[in-house]
């Protein structure tokens, strides 16, 4: 299906959200049509087309030159978003909880005949309602699984399955209550993070931190450390323990994991959800947690060791892990599953980053859910959409290239045949 072409809208909303700097390329594109007729209607244009041959052939192609336009879509896909209309259900990733409100109070202002309702019940509950037909897409901070995705091609109208759309990329922080240090800055290296959470150390004297905190010498307390975990399957988990998987192999031995409490070391304070990890470190004197780093609130959180040097979160910072991974590959060609590089060779970027997917089918059974679906996705996606979650959850955007090719991928979305 195509949508009508209609102005996008949304710049006025991301205006109302204090982001002024999202409008620019909506009124160049505006341009664009203006020019394409000036070319059309200019002889002069035909006549210099003729001395050059190769451009003359393009020119002659006028369908090549709305081809281009569609694949830059980031301003270029317009959507009449006051045509589209009905409920749009999600559930998922807690983690998205801050930009989901962003997303849906910048999209509802553009598309004010849609409700876009979000349950925010955690990456794994998020997959398993999505794959049960509870709901229209996930948001979850891990990809499908093998298992899971061909599980999508039955749950998904056609036979394609499910693709991921990496929409939300944020830092997981490492949040602590130690009031013995208040006003200073705790450094953790990867293999302290690792021995910490696998509780091999135990005591936040020991020597080992002290070591990499000289200017705390005599202000960490002798008081036991209580790592808090994720209790319910979380992507957020399964980032964190995939960068302590590669960070230090020797001493995180478990690997990638989602649900700690069966496949971790044991141990520690479980709690559901992000709101659950915060509120425990934030009760509990000596605990240290992992936590999208838009929900920690107040807490303190851990510098940690990158090429020699320590690195406190920042979007921007997190974001530059994500310029340096991969494509997974061996699904759909529109699926953009991702192998997050835990291991950056500079001391300015963060590698704890927390890269969440929208999980959507590539085929639904009726029209609505196409266009609502392709409509909120495309939003989200857009300069706009990624400003609006920067302003609401301190994620860092997308790159534009990044969004084009996502734009390709959700523009596939269509109805069973």
């Amino acid at each position: 299906m195509k949508f009508s072409t209609k102005r996008l809208a949304a710049t006025a909303v991301v205006a109302s959200l204090a982001l002024a700097a999202c409008g620019g390329d909506d009124d160049d594109s505006a341009d664009e049509p203006a020019a394409t007729t000036a070319a059309a209607e200019e002889p002069a244009a035909d006549t210099t087309m003729a001395e050059e041959p190769a451009t003359d052939t393009t020119m002659a192609e006028e369908p090549a030159t709305e081809d281009t336009m569609a694949e830059e879509p980031a301003m270029e896909e317009e959507i009449d978003y006051s045509a589209i209309s009905g409920t749009l259900i999600g559930a998922g990733a807690s983690s998205q909880a801050a930009a989901m409100d962003g997303w849906k109070a910048g999209f509802q202002a553009v598309a004010s005949n849609v409700t876009v309702e979000y349950d925010p019940i955690g990456s794994g509950g998020g997959r398993e309602t999505f794959l049960g037909g509870g709901s229209d897409f996930a948001g979850s901070d891990a990809a499908l699984k093998e298992d899971e995705w061909e599980a999508s091609k039955e749950r998904c109208a056609g036979d394609q399955g499910a693709i991921n759309l990496p929409h939300y990329i944020s830092p997981i922080a490492l949040p602590y209550n130690l009031p013995a240090i208040e006003g200073e800055t705790l450094n953790l290296t990867p293999e302290l993070i690792a021995g910490i959470f696998a509780n091999q150390i135990t005591n936040w004297n020991d020597p080992a931190i002290l070591e990499v905190n000289p200017d705390l010498d005599g202000m960490l307390p002798d008081m036991t450390i209580v790592p808090v975990h994720r209790s319910d399957d979380s992507g957020t988990t399964e980032n964190f323990t995939d960068y302590m998987s590669q960070t230090a192999p020797d001493i995180w031995t478990y690997g990638a994991i989602e649900p700690w409490d069966s496949e971790g070391p044991g141990g520690g304070e479980g709690a559901p959800q992000t709101s659950g990890v915060v509120q425990a470190v934030n009760a509990g004197e000596g605990s240290i947690g992992y936590a999208d780093a838009s929900q920690i609130g107040d807490l303190p959180a851990a510098a940690v060791g990158v090429a020699g040097e320590f690195v406190p979160f920042s979007a921007e910072a997190a974001g530059r892990i994500v310029d340096a991974s991969e494509r997974t590959g061996g699904r759909s060609e529109y699926d953009f599953a991702i192998e997050v590089n835990r291991n950056p060779e500079t001391a300015d970027t963060y590698p704890i980053a927390l890269v969440s997917y929208h999980i959507v089918c590539l085929q639904y059974d009726d029209q609505e859910t196409v266009d609502l679906v392709k409509a909120f996705m495309t939003w989200v996606g857009s300069e706009d959409g990624q400003a609006a979650s920067a302003a609401s959850a301190g994620s860092a955007p997308i790159s534009e290239e990044v969004r084009n090719d996502l734009l390709v991928s959700i523009n596939q979305i269509s109805v069973a045949g």
